[in-house]
């Protein structure tokens, strides 16, 4: 009879040791191109900005010029978002929300400043264009340009909130703003987590 339990319990562990090593299939479905090309994090970052420049007062002018062939106008600067709770760190959440909007700014018709090409701009390791307000102040005199947009991001229990504002350069004085939320969803979770 011992033998019996023995055999038994035997067999039992091989049969859960086969189950542990069996490969699990997973049921999530992997996004499609269709499914990337609308997603709502590109979306509503975009539609920020057409609410930000809708409330700048010199972007119907700008708009009509770069209709008429023009650039828009000076320059813009995007700085990158960051943490409105240690305002010297970003993540690639603020990174990607500055990058889209440049894109947007870019696709509207303004000009647009790429920093990553300049070599005198402080460029925090893994933060992206962080700006000392000196710095703005010698890279807008220097590009002559007419703005910088800058923003901060806060993480709530559920949602970001994500603000941008258009500063002049030479007053520090606010232009414009717009404020928006995103989802905490897995998504933008794992672009604030990212280092």
């Amino acid at each position: 009879m011992r033998s019996l339990i023995y055999v038994t319990l035997a067999s039992a562990s091989l049969l859960l040791a086969a189950c542990e090593t069996t490969p699990k299939v997973s049921t999530l479905s992997e996004p499609t191109y269709e499914q990337a090309q609308n997603n709502a994090f590109s979306v509503a970052n975009y539609n920020a900005v057409g609410e930000l420049m809708k409330r700048y007062p010199a972007a119907p002018a700008m708009a009509s010029n770069a209709a008429d062939g023009g650039t828009g106008g000076a320059p813009f600067i995007i700085a990158t978002l960051v943490n409105i709770d240690q305002l010297e760190q970003s993540s690639t959440l603020g990174r990607l929300i500055s990058e889209q909007v440049a894109s947007r700014m870019s696709q509207l018709g303004y000009g647009v400043l790429e920093l990553k090409v300049r070599n005198g701009v402080y460029m925090k390791r893994n933060e992206g264009e962080l700006l000392l307000t000196r710095e703005i102040k010698e890279v807008a005199s220097t590009h002559n340009a007419q703005a910088v947009i800058v923003g901060t991001y806060a993480e709530s229990s559920t949602m970001v909130y994500v603000n941008l504002k258009v500063v002049n350069p030479a007053s520090n004085i606010i232009l414009a703003a717009y404020d928006y939320a995103l989802p905490l969803d897995k998504q933008v979770h794992s672009l604030i987590r990212k280092r």
